[in-house]
């Protein structure tokens, strides 16, 4: 495909949420919010990976932190409107993944 005819808004969007572990973050959020250490838990994902993630997710409002003033701070990440928005995209690409890739088999 010439890249001249494709739409720079889809060409962003796609770069975006097919960057390495960027859709299994989103994934992970539609549960609710979450602290860092349970999605890290949740992803085999290094932390320095993950902090970059989420700051390059709220650049773009996808991702909102939220740092309660309790002692020790907690900190939350939880999904904008705009990453909710991602939900049925999400969602299908789970439901077309169950009917059309073969699990992975452990070695």
């Amino acid at each position: 495909m010439d890249q001249s005819n494709l739409c720079p808004r889809f060409q962003k969007g796609m770069e975006l949420i097919s960057k390495r572990w960027t859709g299994l973050i989103i994934f992970q959020l539609l549960s609710g919010p979450q602290r860092f250490s349970a999605v890290q838990s949740a992803l085999p994902i290094s932390g320095r990976l993950l902090s970059e993630r989420f700051k390059e997710l709220e650049n773009e409002g996808i991702v909102d932190r939220h740092v309660y003033p309790e002692i020790p701070v907690r900190i939350e990440y939880s999904l904008t409107e705009k990453g909710r928005a991602l939900e049925p995209i999400i969602r299908e690409i789970v439901v077309w993944s169950q009917d059309w890739i073969e699990p992975m088999t452990q070695a």
